[in-house]
């Protein structure tokens, strides 16, 4: 089992936050803008914080969605992370016209509550579909900071939900593809036990 894990780096997200959480539970996390090294990667992790439209743009201007849809059809190992998981959908309320990645069918909407936006802060996991990585997570608390969340056309593939005033998707997954809404990096032991199953994936 590798414990090689390569961080995708489009100029969009707390990288340093991600790999000194991977470095703490053993892993080696290699951070990469380069096509060929994300090619050659055995597991790789996309992350991202700030905006959908500028996240796209990012990762049309750097090359690496070839490299990315690749990877996702590939069977390796693949997590999302936050803005990560909501590329992954077909396209989002907060860049309209704007086309993510595709590889779920399904868009990111405005979360539609009556409690504050963003949605910052602990809340619980409620496990839905299986998933590797959330083995023992039921009712767990991890840590959020959004205002949009992914709505898959098959519900099927929503590992996880919380409750904030509304039902919000917490990660989705289909066989090698993983993606959480929160910050595993920022949600305590929880978070790093979440991380190590994907390292021993």
């Amino acid at each position: 089992m590798s414990k090689k894990i390569t961080i995708i780096d489009y100029g969009m997200g707390n990288l340093y936050s991600v790999q000194n959480a991977l470095r703490s539970i053993g892993a080696e996390p290699v951070v990469t803008s380069d096509a060929a090294v994300i090619a050659q990667a055995e597991k790789i992790l996309l992350p991202g914080v700030g905006a959908f439209g500028d996240c796209m743009a990012n990762l049309e201007k750097s090359g690496l969605i070839p490299v990315i849809m690749d990877s996702l059809h590939s069977g390796k190992p693949f997590l999302g992370i936050c803005l990560g998981m909501q590329l992954l959908f077909e396209g989002s309320d907060e860049a309209p016209g704007v086309k993510g990645l595709g590889f779920f069918k399904g868009q990111v909407r405005l979360l539609h509550t009556e409690l504050k936006i963003p949605h910052m802060g602990w809340n619980k996991l409620e496990l839905r579909s299986p998933s590797p990585l959330l083995e023992g997570a039921d009712g767990e608390y991890v840590y959020f900071v959004h205002s949009f969340h992914a709505e898959p056309e098959d519900r099927s593939i929503i590992t996880s939900v919380c409750d904030y005033g509304m039902e919000v998707t917490a990660s989705v997954g289909r066989g090698n593809v993983q993606a959480f809404q929160f910050h595993p990096e920022k949600s305590s032991r929880v978070g790093m036990r979440l991380l190590k199953n994907f390292v021993e994936l």
